[in-house]
């Protein structure tokens, strides 16, 4: 069951036009167009050695400018708690996100609804750099239990039109990083310009978010 959703997400990733139809058959056009980005910035998608080898995740999806790797998961309930074997793959996931740099996701389907059925996570792993450290501000992160505890929340997750539009941008389109480095630029030094410069930041973001 659960690589029947490991190839649905891996057909998506792959760029694979019937692949991304199929996921979004049931989405508004705006959608629709923006998963359909990933057809042209398609990544490279290989199973896992043994899927689940400790940190590895089900899928690693590898491109010129990234590489995630993608534990996969679904359920018929919008929440799915973590304990025993898949606890120990979260913190397995932890330990390699940090010591290689990475940013592990977890994508997470859910059975029985229409429109985009998957939401996407990132695995919280500490600062990271470049272009992952940018998207990390844009991807949530698990949330937390009432005790602390990391779970998935579907209704909590980025929908997965949403996480291809983000990371399949053309080239042409302004840059995450040229994003980072104007809103570096803004003096959020004295106390006296706070508020324009928080202003500022909005209407930077904005103007990306129409790209």
């Amino acid at each position: 069951m659960g690589s029947q959703y490991e190839r649905e997400l891996r057909a998506v990733l792959a760029g694979i036009p019937k692949g991304v139809d199929a996921v979004t058959r049931s989405c508004d056009p705006v959608a629709k167009a923006k998963a359909m980005q990933v057809v042209e910035r398609p990544f490279l998608v290989v199973r896992a050695a043994g899927s689940g080898m400790e940190g590895s995740g089900d899928l690693l999806a590898l491109r010129g400018d990234m590489c995630f790797p993608i534990e996969v998961k679904s359920s018929k309930k919008s929440k799915l708690y973590l304990s025993g074997r898949t606890w120990d793959q979260y913190l397995a996931m932890v330990y390699e996100g940090q010591r290689c740099d990475l940013m592990p996701l977890y994508a997470y389907r859910l059975k029985g609804v229409r429109g985009d059925s998957w939401r996407i996570f990132r695995v919280e792993v500490g600062k990271l750099s470049g272009r992952l450290g940018i998207l990390a501000r844009r991807i949530p992160a698990l949330p937390f239990t009432r005790n602390g505890k990391e779970f998935l929340d579907w209704e909590k997750g980025m929908p997965l039109h949403q996480f291809l539009s983000l990371v399949c941008r053309k080239a042409a389109s302004p840059s995450l990083e040229s994003l980072d480095k104007r809103i570096k630029n803004i003096d959020l030094t004295r106390e006296d310009e706070m508020e324009t410069s928080q202003t500022r930041i909005t209407e930077i973001i904005t103007d990306m978010a129409q790209l």
